[in-house]
């Protein structure tokens, strides 16, 4: 099936194009990397979320990030070289861990720039069951319009606009898991994703959002896991994951990961539904039953957060570079659907935040001012900017 849209891509033109899935021509190497290099997510079994049971952040932060390469001082080092800030790597030509630099931003990390333009008219993001067939077709197209996209050339190896933002999450990866900041600032990043399709590429539908708890322990049947959208979702054969080779991003080549290294492999997936099925509603419910910010967040991340990712698998399951997966984003939307839901029992929750940023000892409190940085795709913000989603700054709600 074939359809227009008004993209404008690149640099920003309006051009009409017409679009038939597979989209994406240059083959993927096809034969997926090893389970072992994609890692996996720290999560809280249903029972200890239920006994409301805290993990610790420090034994979180291990693990989540095992196989990732980067120490926390590692990024650190890169971030604040990126940002102009120097860094203790003893070489101009490369970070400690001898990855690319990236080039330097306007947008310093302690330079935090006011965006609040008022939120009159907020976007509705709708459940991906009341969205059409044309909204959904606009939205993939949307992340191929980024795909095909030249990278701005700040943030190397990327190869595409979209990278762009994978190469981001992969490089702040150990400053925003693990710690309190976690839904904060991936509100931020999935806010940043949009803008980017509506200034870019000339999205003009509302957002879609994917309520998991109504696929959970059958995610390979919804919709969204078909030829016509993201591809299907296939169970692994011979402890092996499967390249995507249908849908919108069949074939498709990721040059960022696995972890925090850079070698090209496929877009792969191998779901297994005893994970997805940790995606339900009762876990949410349980999640959201707690009181205060932190715990929630604690019990959300390493929850249902932790199974859709591992429940997908491969590509997904990587801490680091799991952005590469489109799907990434839709997973995130109903993350911060669930954190929504939460605020919206207790007006106080979208001006009140607790918790830590940091393992140290004692730790770095995260405030209403702590700074939330997505290295200049958009301009630095405060968690006070982004805590109400109809504060001015971002400007949404969800249906239901």
């Amino acid at each position: 099936m074939k359809f227009s849209q008004v993209l404008s891509c690149a640099l920003g033109a309006a051009t009409t194009v017409s679009v038939t899935p597979p989209l994406i021509a240059k083959r993927a190497p096809t034969d997926p990397l090893p389970n072992e290099k994609f890692g996996w997510f720290s999560t809280i079994s249903l029972e200890d979320a239920r006994s409301g049971i805290l993990k610790s952040h420090n034994g979180t932060i291990s693990k989540i990030m095992e196989g990732l390469g980067n120490s926390f001082e590692d990024v650190t080092d890169e971030i604040a070289e990126s940002i102009g800030l120097g860094s203790s790597s003893p070489s101009p030509a490369s970070s400690s861990t001898g990855e690319p630099k990236i080039a330097p931003i306007d947008d310093p990390i302690d330079n935090v720039t006011s965006v609040a333009i008022g939120c009159d008219n907020p976007n509705q993001r709708f459940e991906w069951r009341d969205y059409s067939d044309t909204d959904r077709h606009a939205f993939a197209a949307a992340f191929k319009c980024l795909m095909d996209a030249p990278s701005s050339g700040r943030f190397p190896p990327s190869q595409s606009r979209y990278e762009d933002l994978v190469r981001v999450h992969q490089m702040m990866a150990n400053t925003i898991h693990g710690n309190s900041i976690f839904l904060l600032w991936h509100r931020y990043y999935v806010w940043t994703l949009e803008q980017i399709m509506r200034d870019e590429c000339g999205f003009d539908r509302a957002f879609p959002w994917w309520d998991e708890t109504l696929d959970a322990g059958n995610f390979s049947s919804s919709s969204i896991f078909t030829p016509d959208f993201f591809g299907s979702l296939r169970t692994s054969t011979n402890d092996q994951y499967i390249c995507v080779t249908d849908g919108y991003f069949a074939n498709a080549v990721a040059h960022i990961g696995p972890g925090s290294g850079f070698q090209d492999h496929c877009l792969s997936r191998a779901v297994d539904e005893s994970l997805t099925a940790q995606c339900n509603k009762n876990f949410v419910n349980i999640c959201n039953s707690r009181d205060n910010y932190s715990d929630m967040e604690n019990c959300a991340e390493l929850g249902p957060h932790a199974y859709g990712h591992n429940g997908i698998g491969s590509v997904m399951a990587d801490a680091s570079s799991s952005p590469q997966d489109p799907t990434f984003f839709l997973h995130h939307l109903f993350v911060d659907r669930n954190f929504w839901l939460w605020q919206d029992g207790d007006a106080s929750r979208k001006t009140k935040i607790n918790g830590c940023i940091d393992n140290s000892s004692p730790c770095t409190p995260l405030t209403l001012d702590t700074v939330i940085n997505v290295q200049g795709l958009r301009p630095n913000v405060t968690v006070r900017d982004v805590i109400d989603t109809q504060n001015g700054v971002i400007c949404y709600y969800y249906t239901y």
